[in-house]
């Protein structure tokens, strides 16, 4: 018993507590389906409702007319309110059989003897003489011409099952014969049972051809989905009125029940098979309501009918006038005449169109539901809140689709409603159990991180904690370095613990201007920064918080400049100055959490990040300490102060790029010393890109000598060699001005 107490435990340590109880949730939902309580049953069979609203049976033969004792009929004097005279109905017996009806059958039950008899009015009505009340007596009653109608044709009386027994009941009657075959040798069990069985008055009954229950009991819920097809009443073993039409038509002597261990699987008439519910119900397949069989019963007894609607077909004679009160609701009407409730059972049934559970059903049930709980249980902590919704999305639909196939192309009920319940269950309790994990992880990410970011992307990735993954967007990528700090960190070779807090010293105030303007770091490497904008945190303006962000980070590592040169001279040691380049440029990158499951950091990749990199590299080159790509400048061209430097090949792209220096703000901008500056590049640059190498040459021979020549030194020095070169190897025939510097 210790052992078998220690297995829960076991498993919750092993696969978590979430799991086991979506276990015992599986074996729960097992049970549950097994005891198929009321409301179980509702929910599948509402479900099998709805497919039928979606794709009721498509009608390919009409074997079945209905003589219809509508409200036409019943305003007509000739017939006038129910019930009718039985000598009225005797002439439509005689009237259908002339025009070839193969069987016909009563919707109606005729219980009791005819009030306009001729004996019963020769007895009732007062002021006859003696001599009429005589000939009243002679004459045969309504019933005996009924019966006599019956005779000579092939007709099929109504019977209804009833609450309670009523005594006398006719056993003389003739009896179908009934075998049974299969696992159970009685079938009656299965059955339903009525306790009481109202029938015709014995003149009618002796002279039918058959007798059938046309009794139908709904659902828990009103709907008729199923009909039996045989049943008990009062003792006797009956056939519905349908199927003893079908007896009558195929002039079978006996019926065959087939069972099983789980009750009746089907019924027989020679080679006619139908396929039951174990309580011997036919499940229907229905078609939508089809006035084209109905005609009117004053319409026949006056001649109006085609033939052909009569000839050859089985005739149902029962009413659809709402006073008479036979209106049933379907899953597909919520007022369908009884009568054709009937119709659509003879339809089914002589087409092959009939819905059928299979005896593999429930096994299959059972497996789709444990498999699909199984999966849930072992995969779905793994994944990911979209993932495990999507994934969710796919077993319904597949789920739905199974049945949906198995019901449009075999006509089998499967009930996916089960697994589907069992499957959501467990997944609803999993997604419980990760927000829960989730606010714990929130907790801690707060905690760990809260300290080391700023607030707003602290609570952004408590929000959604990072997971592997990445997606494409426009970012502005920034690359900062400190130039020679090999050379400075060679001065604190004995005194690691100064170096380290001379770079916290300068890499504090630089992350703090890149945060304040909206930026992510992503890591520190050495005495460089890698940041971007516009991810994890969308950013409309990341373009211009990137340079304005650029600017600050030079501003502050001025002030730092100055407080460690005044501690140089109050210390009497040996002064070097920070200098920073930057490389800023905008482009589409993949961002998200790259790692490992274990170790991941929130990063960028792509060849906008690389060109960013590879700007910050060229600062020291072109004597300008911001360097920004095309894409950046163009959008802060109208704030900042920004100077055109060179048109360069990018490795990747086959249009070249143009960059440029970020010289200041909009005070710069607008300062005269800055249009100067920018004039005098854009002349050498014109006469560069044009081929003239004298010209460009003598640009930069006026530029270093004007006022502004100190600013450009290094802009200069680097065309000049640039020119030289092209002087002794002159450029293809097809040179656009683009230097091909970055794909070195």
């Amino acid at each position: 018993m210790k052992r078998l107490r220690a297995v829960p435990r076991w498993f919750a340590r092993k696969f978590g507590y979430a799991r086991m109880i979506c276990l015992l949730l599986l074996i729960g939902f097992a049970a549950l389906r097994v005891a198929d309580p009321a409301l179980v049953q509702e929910l599948r069979v509402r479900t099998f409702d709805n497919f039928q609203v979606l794709s009721p049976r498509i009608k390919t033969l009409r074997p079945v007319t209905i003589v219809d004792i509508d409200e036409k009929s019943l305003a007509n004097p000739k017939l006038g309110q129910w019930p009718w005279p039985r000598t009225r109905i005797a002439e439509i017996i005689d009237t259908l059989t002339r025009l070839g009806a193969v069987v016909i059958a009563f919707d109606v039950v005729f219980a009791e003897p005819d009030r306009l008899n001729p004996g019963l009015a020769a007895e009732t009505f007062s002021n006859l003489d003696e001599p009429t009340r005589e000939k009243l007596r002679i004459l045969p009653s309504n019933d005996q011409v009924l019966a006599d109608a019956l005779k000579r044709s092939r007709v099929v009386l109504g019977e209804s099952g009833g609450p309670e027994a009523r005594a006398g009941l006719d056993k003389t009657l003739p009896v179908t014969g009934i075998v049974t075959l299969g696992h159970s040798q009685d079938a009656t069990p299965f059955m339903w049972n009525f306790p009481g069985l109202l029938r015709n008055v014995p003149v009618i009954e002796h002279a039918a051809a058959g007798r059938g229950l046309f009794t139908i009991k709904p659902e828990r819920d009103g709907i008729i989905r199923r009909v039996p097809m045989i049943m008990l009443a009062q003792g006797d073993i009956m056939p519905s009125l349908s199927f003893e039409m079908l007896r009558v038509a195929t002039r079978t002597d006996t019926i065959r029940i087939r069972t099983d261990k789980s009750g009746i699987i089907g019924l027989g008439l020679g080679a006619v098979q139908i396929p039951t519910d174990a309580n011997g119900q036919l499940w229907l397949h229905y078609a939508e309501s089809d006035p084209s069989i109905y005609v009117s019963a004053i319409d026949v007894l006056e001649g109006r009918v085609p033939p052909e609607k009569i000839a050859g077909k089985l005739v149902l004679i029962g009413p659809s006038a709402t006073g008479l009160n036979d209106i049933k609701t379907t899953p597909i009407s919520p007022a369908m005449p009884g009568v054709e409730v009937h119709a659509q059972v003879l339809e089914s049934a002589l087409t092959g169109a009939i819905l059928t559970p299979p005896y593999w059903g429930l096994p299959a049930e059972f497996f789709g539901a444990l498999l699909l709980g199984l999966l849930v249980i072992v995969f779905a902590p793994q994944l990911g809140a979209v993932t495990l919704v999507v994934v969710g999305a796919l077993f319904a639909a597949a789920l739905l689709g199974i049945s949906w196939y198995f019901y449009t192309q075999h006509r089998l009920l499967i009930d996916f409603t089960y697994p589907m319940l069992s499957t959501t269950a467990i997944y609803l309790t999993l997604i419980f159990a990760n927000f829960v994990r989730e606010q714990n992880q929130r907790r801690q990410m707060r905690s760990v991180f809260g300290q080391y970011l700023s607030p707003v992307l602290v609570e952004q990735l408590a929000q959604s904690p990072p997971t592997l993954g990445g997606e494409e967007r426009e970012i502005t990528v920034m690359f900062s370095d400190v130039r020679g700090f090999t050379t400075i960190s060679e001065s604190y070779k004995h005194d690691p613990q100064g170096l380290t807090q001379l770079m916290n010293r300068f890499l504090t105030p630089l992350t703090n201007a890149i945060i304040a303007r909206k930026g992510y770091v992503d890591k520190y490497m050495g005495d460089a920064i890698m940041a971007f904008w516009n991810a994890p945190l969308a950013d409309k303006d990341h373009r211009i918080n990137a340079c304005e962000a650029a600017l600050d980070m030079l501003e502050r590592i001025d002030q730092v400049n100055g407080e460690r040169e005044q501690e140089a001279e109050h210390g009497g040691h040996v002064y070097i100055p920070l200098k920073v380049g930057i490389g800023l440029n905008t482009g589409i990158g993949v961002v998200g959490n790259m790692g490992s499951d274990l170790k991941f950091n929130y990063s960028a990749l792509g060849d906008s990040v690389n060109l960013a990199s590879r700007l910050e590299g060229q600062t020291k080159e072109y004597g300008f300490p911001i360097i920004v790509g095309s894409a950046t400048a163009m959008a802060v061209k109208d704030r900042l102060a920004i100077l055109e430097l060179d048109f360069i090949m990018v490795k990747g792209k086959t249009e070249p790029e143009v960059i440029y220096a970020i010289a200041g703000r909009e005070d710069v901008m607008y300062s005269e010393r800055f249009q100067l500056l920018r004039n005098l590049t854009i002349e050498m640059l014109a006469s560069y890109r044009s081929r003239d190498w004298e010209g460009a040459l003598a640009a930069i021979e006026r530029g270093r000598k004007s006022d502004q020549g100190q600013d450009l030194a290094k802009l200069y020095d680097l065309y000049d060699a640039r020119i030289r070169n092209y002087q002794v190897n002159p450029p293809p025939e097809d040179w656009n001005g683009a230097y091909a510097l970055l794909t070195k």
